[in-house]
């Protein structure tokens, strides 16, 4: 079925708020993951913190963290 009246430019009015919309909210959000990334990359952590020894999920062992030293028994 085609639409009952078909007034471009008054469509065209209509349409443009919304399309401004949506460009702004595209802006916004690449802004803002650009913004994420970038904060990340230069004010991100040395790593991970946390016990001395990682269990491996493969075996169960125990093992040293990188970086830590070996535990004594």
């Amino acid at each position: 079925m085609s639409a009952p009246q078909t007034n471009i430019e008054k469509q065209e009015r209509r349409h443009a708020v919304p399309i401004w919309g949506i460009v702004l909210a595209v802006i916004f959000g690449v802004f803002v993951g650009g913004f994420l990334s970038t904060s990340t990359a230069f004010f991100g952590s040395d790593g991970p913190e946390g016990a001395p020894t990682q269990v491996d999920g493969r075996t169960g062992a125990d093992e040293p963290a990188a970086g830590a030293a070996a535990p004594t028994e």
